[in-house]
């Protein structure tokens, strides 16, 4: 493991970094490369997803880096189509398939769909894929404090850990305490949010300079601080050195609560609320 990049503990006892390289569009050669790129930065951490349609780009991105596995955590999610336990099983199978690996560091259900409720079901299937040696962590994304609630009572186990949409402009300050109180490692998807909102903000570019640092460093030390592991996307080898360079400094408590306030109740970026969005 690289101990450039700080682990954090989750509740099942296994480790993970605290940032890592987000995939969501990165497919066929160049995807591959991306990936490669990536890992020979530093990154340790991947995330994919089956509904990425880029697991294999991702294997094939971690042959090309030459990197052992065991250095590495892999990242994948079960789509709503899948979440009857059946088929949720082979979906597992057939992601591993995919990407060309023997088992993944983490598999999480990507949406609940409240509206379908098969989410539970989907869970029993994560439990036993992890007891069966498929994947050695499991948890959740975009669930809200509710399906955690749920799926916690009615199985007995809690996920390790619950990817969700959290960045400056929506920080999930409340959904976070939900997290702490099951001892739930909080990730950020979109971590910088987009670049054109995040790159024209006065606060965060003040803050940037006066640390000479760029404004996604800035994010994504603001991301580490706050306890969040996040998975920044970049094609760019520059950029994906950039943004793993964010350990030699830190945020004051001032700079923290300033970044903290550009957050609003609807500053999600794509509108997809977890209570109704439908994903599949």
């Amino acid at each position: 493991m690289n101990k450039a990049i700080p682990e954090v503990t989750l509740n099942d006892g296994t480790t993970l970094p605290v940032t890592g390289l987000g995939t969501y569009g990165l497919w066929g050669n160049a995807g591959a490369n991306s990936v490669s790129s990536g890992i020979n930065a530093g990154y340790r951490l991947i995330d994919t997803a089956y509904n990425y349609e880029n697991e294999g780009a991702v294997g094939e991105g971690i042959k090309r880096s030459g990197i052992s596995r065991d250095d590495l955590w892999i990242t994948s999610k079960l789509p709503g189509r899948y979440h009857e336990y059946d088929k949720a099983m082979v979906a597992i199978q057939e992601s591993l398939y995919r990407s060309k690996l023997d088992y993944f560091d983490l598999y999480v259900i990507h949406w609940p769909l409240p509206n379908q409720d098969k989410y539970v079901e989907a869970w029993q299937a994560l439990i036993d894929a992890q007891k069966w040696g498929l994947v050695r962590s499991i948890g959740v994304s975009n669930f809200l404090p509710e399906h955690l609630e749920r799926i916690i009572k009615e199985t007995g186990v809690t996920p390790s850990l619950n990817q969700v949409e959290l960045h400056p402009f929506f920080n999930q300050e409340e959904q976070r305490r939900a997290h702490a109180e099951h001892h739930i490692q909080t990730q950020s998807w979109s971590p910088i949010a987009r670049a054109a909102d995040i790159l024209s903000n006065d606060i965060v570019s003040k803050i940037a300079e006066s640390h000479n640092k760029t404004i996604p460093q800035v994010v994504l030390r603001w991301q580490y601080q706050i306890g969040s592991v996040s998975i920044p996307r970049s094609t760019s080898p520059t950029r994906q050195r950039e943004n793993l360079d964010i350990f030699d400094f830190e945020l004051s408590e001032t700079e923290m609560t300033a970044i903290a306030g550009l957050s609003h109740p609807d500053g999600r970026l794509f509108g997809m609320d977890p209570a109704t969005h439908e994903e599949f």
